[in-house]
């Protein structure tokens, strides 16, 4: 199983990766690791496709799926785990509890703090980035760690690059009205009305915002690069990769 792992000064308790689409069982549309239960798989192949992750990362606690939704609610793992919650965020301050989102284009985003006593990750697609008029997804998982946001290092995951990221005039007004300077984070599309939106620079100027200022990553392209990610704009039906975090026992 060939994974990803952030290149960031992450203290030594903390674990973190990104799988890719090596290692799994999952055939046709969905051909490798697919960890997406909900795009059409046969189920017994995305449990086994699981159950590889959890064995392949060392984690013995159950690992804390979501429902994802597209919004900012942020949800606080325990070692009660029952059904996936809806949310687009996880925040674990206890060993042994991976906090985990899964993508396909849209942005995963780890955080931790430079002590090593919380993480969390958080799915961004466009629409939980922007949030609303007290903030996106980022801004939540932030305040749901708990600890002062220049104590805390991100890593951007995989995602959509800027030169593969079409959204319609809409989409850049929103993002404008909020901060001005997302302006920096659009380009004119070869199609009228449309742009090409940087996912990335977006997340780093509401990180910054928000006061977090060790940023890391950001250098992929799901869209671009079919052997090694998922897209859901490139395919349609396709599978989900995913991006966990925990702190080791």
């Amino acid at each position: 199983m060939k994974t990803i792992q952030p290149d960031w000064p992450a203290p030594a308790r903390v674990r973190a990766l990104s799988t890719t689409r090596d290692g799994g069982l999952s055939e046709g549309a969905f051909a490798g690791l697919n960890l997406g239960a909900h795009v059409g798989d046969e189920p017994t192949r995305v449990a086994a496709n699981r159950t590889r992750l959890q064995q392949a990362a060392g984690i013995p606690a159950p690992l804390n799926w979501l429902n994802q939704v597209h919004g900012i609610a942020v949800h606080r793992l325990s070692k009660r785990y029952e059904s996936a919650p809806d949310a687009d965020a996880a925040c674990a301050h206890e060993a042994g509890l991976a906090c985990i989102v899964m993508t396909a284009d849209c942005l995963p985003v780890l955080f931790c703090d430079r002590a090593g006593t919380v993480v969390a990750a958080a799915h961004a697609g466009w629409r939980g980035l922007l949030g609303d008029e007290e903030g996106g997804v980022l801004e939540a998982s932030i305040a749901a760690m708990g600890c002062a946001p220049d104590q805390i290092l991100a890593w951007l995951g995989p995602a959509i690059g800027p030169a593969a990221f079409e959204v319609g005039g809409e989409v850049r007004d929103a993002f404008m009205a909020v901060q001005a300077e997302s302006a920096d984070a659009f380009v004119p599309s070869a199609n009228e009305g449309k742009w090409l939106a940087d996912i990335y620079q977006l997340a780093r100027l509401r990180l910054a915002r928000a006061g977090v200022t060790a940023i890391y990553g950001g250098e992929f392209c799901t869209f671009s690069d079919s052997d090694r990610f998922y897209s859901y704009r490139r395919d349609g039906q396709t599978g989900r990769m995913a991006s966990l975090i925990w702190l080791a026992e």
